[in-house]
């Protein structure tokens, strides 16, 4: 599968991949700081955004997809960042193909089983009428009851299209089919001795003290920075601090 990539910049590839229900833009600030040094490729993964939609997610099949696309783009070898669903999408990509990984940066993620809740999220999103009237304060008062926090309402709404046919972007059903695979990990055989960079936020727990030896298992390189002020949505909580570890980890990359 071909992904819908948005490019900015000449200079070393340099890869961004979102997590579940994100989207290419959500990089966006960062790729434009980057931009003056690097060709920054942020991708939308399979189901979401303009990319293409499939049943299958487990995640050598999204590692696929990054490899593909940058064939197509003409890219041999990339730095690899990727946050939550994305980061476990870059340590499959990593551990199938090290060649192409130049670098990989993971954030706040592990190559764990996790039970995050998301069949919660996909059932009250395909629950939300989509009427032709329907409104974005509608849509969030919908989501209100069983999505409480309401920072996370917008940034699940940001993947439904208003107007007179509303429809959402993400591939909403095959999701909901795959939180499983998503919340799941395949133990891939093989290590990746790249420069790996392993960036949590202070204030998660997505990535506890006890993972540490797996990661390193599979990514003896690995290296762990914690950015203050920051949850799991490292980039979005903290951008600046995610951004300047994110500099010191490319300052050589050629």
């Amino acid at each position: 599968m071909i992904l819908n990539a948005i490019q900015a910049g000449e200079g070393p590839p340099v890869v961004f991949l979102h997590g579940l229900f994100g989207a290419a833009r959500n990089f966006g600030g960062i790729q434009r700081a980057l931009a003056p040094n690097y060709r920054v490729i942020a991708m939308d993964m399979r189901n979401h955004g303009d990319s293409p939609h499939a049943a299958d997610m487990r995640y050598p099949a999204l590692a696929s997809d990054v490899r593909e696309t940058l064939q197509a783009l003409g890219v041999e070898k990339a730095a690899i960042i990727g946050h939550s669903m994305g980061g476990k999408a870059a340590m499959a990509m990593a551990l199938q193909w090290p060649a192409i990984v130049g670098r990989l940066l993971v954030s706040d993620i592990a190559p764990v089983i996790y039970q995050h809740g998301n069949t919660v999220f996909t059932t009250a999103m395909r629950a939300i009428p989509l009427t032709p009237d329907l409104t974005r304060r509608q849509a969030g008062t919908a989501l209100a009851e069983t999505v409480p926090d309401q920072t996370l309402r917008p940034f699940l709404l940001q993947n439904l299209q208003f107007g007179a046919q509303p429809r959402w972007r993400v591939g909403l059903d095959e999701i909901a089919a795959a939180v499983p695979d998503l919340e799941g990990w395949i133990d891939l055989p093989g290590t990746y001795s790249g420069p790996s960079l392993f960036v949590t936020g202070a204030n998660s727990t997505y990535v506890l003290p006890e993972h540490r030896q797996i990661i390193r298992a599979r990514f003896p390189t690995a290296r762990f920075v914690a950015i203050k002020n920051a949850g799991h949505w490292v980039h979005a909580d903290n951008p600046t601090g995610f951004l300047s570890v994110v500099e010191a980890f490319l300052h050589d990359w050629i």
